[in-house]
C-alpha cells in the first residue's frame, strides 16, 4: 500500500526550525522537490506524488509535525464488484442492521449508489471476476462468517423486502402517473398514506398531477410513498436534494420513524447535519472517483462525520484527502467600517400567479458574503433577480455576475472556451488556476463539451463561470446544489476567497446548513406563505439571523467540541430543552 507523509499544520513551524525536513528529504536532495514551504501559511507542503514515504522527514521534525501514513489503494482480494475491464471497482459493503439507520457520507463517483444497488438486490455483485456468482445465495456464501451472511441469504429466499427511494427524483413522472392524491393511495400498503402527506406538507398538492410537481414537491412524494410502503429495509439516496431547512428536518423525521418501528435503514446523503441527526452509524467510502471506492468499517456517528471531514482513518491508518475539512465558523469579520458596495431599498415584487415579495431595505459592504436563507417558494431567487436586475439597469457602476438556480447549457462548447470567454484575462493567471480550476476540481473537465456535463460537474463549471467574471457583486442561488460535502467546502472557499480578494461582495441562497454557517457573514431571513406571499428581513448579524431562523424552524443547533461543525439536537434532548427555554437556538 502507498505510504506517504503528511504534516499537521497546527504544530509544522518552517520559520522557526530551519527547514530540517527539506534538508533531509532524499527526494529533495536528488532535487525532486518532495518537500516545500508555502511561505503564505508557514507550513511544509508534501507531494503525495513525489513523496516515497521513507520516513527521514519525520525523524528530522522538531515539533513532530510530520507523520507517514497509507493511502487509499485498491484492496486486492476484498473486491465486491468490478463494472468490467478496468472498470470501477467496489472494495467492502457497509451493514444494515434492524432498528438501525446506516449513513454513508463520500464523494461523488467512489460508489455510493452502486452499494444501495447491491443492498437492493438490483444489482448481482461479481467479486470481481468474469464468472462471478449467479445467485444471491452464492453471493451469501462469499459472505461466510460476515454478518452480511444471513441479509444476502434472507435476501435471496424472499424474506427480506427491500424499499429505495431513489436519487433521481427528475424521473419520476416518466414512470409514475396520476395525481399526488392517487399515487399515495396506490402505494398505501400501512395505511398512513394522509399522516405521511401531512408531515411532508403535500396535503395542498393532493390534486396536482405528478408530471406538474416541482422538484422539491417530487422529492417529498417519493420520501411519502417510500415511508407508507411495507418493507424491511428502506434506502434513502439523498434525500435532501431540493429541500429546504425544515422540509429536510422534516425528512429527517420521516426516516427515524421507520427506524423506531424496528426496520433498517440505509441513507447516502450530502447534507453532514441531516445524516448526523439521522444516522446511527457510519459508513466512510473514499478511494478515486470513478476508479475505485472502498467501504471503511462502521463508526459512531458523531466519530463517522469528524473522521470524514478531518480526512484520516485513524483504524486504518489511511489519509483519504490531503487537508481537513474545517467547517468551525470564525468570528464574522467586523465590516462596520467597510465601504457600503450598494444599498437597495424596499422591494416589492407581484406575479400573476398571485405571490407576491416585499423586501426590507439593506445594503451590502466590500468582502461580505451575505445568506439568503427560508423555505421553499418564499421569494430567495425572485429577490436575487430583483438586486439583479435593479443593478444592471442602474447607473450606479456596480457590475453583477449571477448564477442561477435552475442551469440550463446553453453554451455549446468545451467546458475551457466557457471559462475563457467569460474569465478573459483573469484565467489563464496562477491566482486563477489555483483558486478556481484545481479548487473546484475541474481539470479533468476542461475538454468536456458543457451540454455533456452532470448535474454536480454542471453546478461547479456555473460556479466557476459565475466567479471568473470580473463583478463588484456575485450572485449565487443555491450553488451547494448536486455537490459533495467535499465539492461544497471548495465552492464556499472559492466563493469567500474571490470576494476577499478583490473587495467584491456576494449573496447566497442556500440551504446547507454548514455551507451557510461557514459562509455566511450576515443573512437575509426570509418568511411568510410559501406560494404566496414573502417577506424579506434587512441583513442581520449572523448570530440573530441563525438564532431567529432556527427558532421559527423549531430546531437547536449545538457545536461539536472537537471540529466546530453545526449538530442539530434530538427534539426533546435535554440540551434542546435547555436551549430552547433560554431562547437560544444557535450556540
Amino acid at each position: 500500500m502507498p505510504r506517504i507523509a503528511v504534516v499537521d499544520a497546527k504544530r509544522c513551524k518552517p520559520s522557526k526550525c530551519g527547514l530540517e525536513c527539506m534538508k533531509y528529504c532524499p527526494m529533495n536532495k536528488s532535487g525532486i522537490e518532495a518537500v516545500q514551504i508555502d511561505e503564505e501559511r508557514d507550513i511544509a507542503v508534501i507531494d503525495e506524488e513525489k513523496c516515497t514515504g521513507c520516513g527521514m522527514c519525520v525523524k528530522s521534525c522538531p515539533f513532530e509535525a510530520v507523520t507517514v501514513v497509507n493511502v487509499p489503494a485498491p484492496l486486492e482480494g476484498e473486491e465486491v464488484h468490478r463494472y468490467g475491464v478496468n472498470g470501477f471497482v467496489l472494495y467492502r459493503l457497509p451493514v444494515v442492521r434492524a432498528g438501525a439507520a446506516t449513513g454513508i457520507i463520500g464523494s461523488n463517483g467512489v460508489g455510493k449508489t452502486t452499494v444501495l444497488k447491491i443492498l437492493s438486490g438490483s444489482l448481482l455483485p461479481n467479486f470481481g471476476k468474469e464468472n462471478g456468482p449467479s445467485s444471491f445465495n452464492e453471493v451469501a456464501s462469499m459472505f461466510r462468517g460476515h454478518e452480511l451472511q444471513a441479509y444476502f441469504k434472507e435476501l435471496a429466499e424472499g424474506r427480506i423486502k427491500v424499499v429505495v427511494k431513489p436519487e433521481m427524483i427528475d424521473r419520476i413522472p416518466q414512470v409514475v402517473k396520476g395525481t399526488v392524491r392517487e399515487v399515495i393511495d396506490r402505494f398505501d400498503e400501512r395505511g398512513e398514506a394522509y399522516k405521511a402527506a401531512e408531515l411532508m406538507e403535500l396535503e395542498k398538492l393532493l390534486d396536482r398531477s405528478v408530471d406538474k410537481l416541482s422538484g422539491g414537491e417530487l422529492q417529498r412524494l417519493a420520501l411519502c410513498v417510500a415511508y407508507i410502503r411495507e418493507a424491511d429495509v428502506y434506502m434513502f439516496d439523498e434525500p435532501s436534494n431540493y429541500l429546504d431547512v425544515k422540509q429536510r428536518m422534516r425528512a429527517a423525521k420521516l426516516i427515524r420513524d421507520i427506524v423506531s418501528r424496528g426496520k433498517a435503514v440505509v441513507l447516502v446523503e450530502h447534507d453532514l447535519a441531516m445524516l448526523d441527526y439521522v444516522s446511527d452509524i457510519v459508513h466512510i467510502l473514499y478511494g478515486v472517483p470513478g476508479a475505485y471506492g472502498i467501504v471503511s468499517q462502521p463508526y459512531g456517528t458523531r466519530m463517522g462525520v469528524n473522521v470524514f471531514l478531518e480526512g484520516y482513518l485513524p483504524d486504518e491508518n489511511i489519509r483519504m484527502r490531503r487537508e481537513p475539512i474545517e467547517f468551525e465558523k470564525k468570528e464574522p469579520a467586523d465590516r462596520r467600517g467597510a465601504p457600503i458596495l450598494f444599498t437597495y431599498g424596499s422591494i416589492e415584487v407581484s406575479y400573476d400567479s398571485g405571490f407576491k415579495l416585499e423586501a426590507m431595505p439593506g445594503d451590502i459592504r466590500r468582502g461580505e458574503v451575505i445568506g439568503c436563507v427560508g423555505p421553499n417558494g418564499i421569494g430567495k431567487t425572485t429577490f436575487v433577480v430583483e438586486i439583479a436586475r435593479s443593478l444592471s439597469s442602474s447607473s450606479s457602476g456596480v457590475k453583477v455576475s449571477y448564477k442561477p438556480q435552475y442551469i440550463k447549457p446553453t453554451f455549446d462548447g468545451t467546458v475551457e472556451e466557457l471559462l475563457k470567454t467569460v474569465g478573459r484575462g483573469f484565467y489563464g493567471t496562477k491566482l486563477y488556476q489555483t483558486e478556481i480550476i484545481s479548487r473546484l476540481e475541474l481539470g479533468k473537465l476542461l475538454d468536456r463539451r458543457v451540454p455533456t456535463l452532470s448535474g454536480g460537474e454542471l453546478q461547479r463549471v456555473a460556479v466557476a463561470a459565475c466567479l471568473s467574471r470580473e463583478a463588484d457583486i456575485y450572485l449565487l442561488d443555491e450553488p451547494s446544489a448536486h455537490l459533495d460535502v467535499e465539492q461544497r467546502y471548495a465552492m464556499a472557499k472559492a466563493v469567500a476567497r474571490r470576494v476577499e480578494s478583490i473587495g467584491a461582495a456576494a449573496i447566497v441562497v442556500e440551504h446547507d446548513i454548514m455551507t451557510l454557517d461557514y459562509l455566511a457573514e450576515r443573512i437575509v431571513l426570509f418568511d411568510g406563505e410559501p406560494g404566496v406571499y414573502g417577506k424579506a428581513s434587512p441583513p442581520m448579524p449572523h448570530h440573530d439571523g441563525m438564532n431567529e431562523f432556527l427558532k421559527r424552524v423549531g430546531i437547536t443547533i449545538r457545536r461539536d467540541p472537537s471540529t466546530g461543525r453545526p449538530r442539530v439536537n434530538k427534539p426533546g434532548s435535554r440540551l434542546d430543552r435547555e436551549m430552547k427555554s433560554a431562547g437560544v437556538y444557535y450556540w
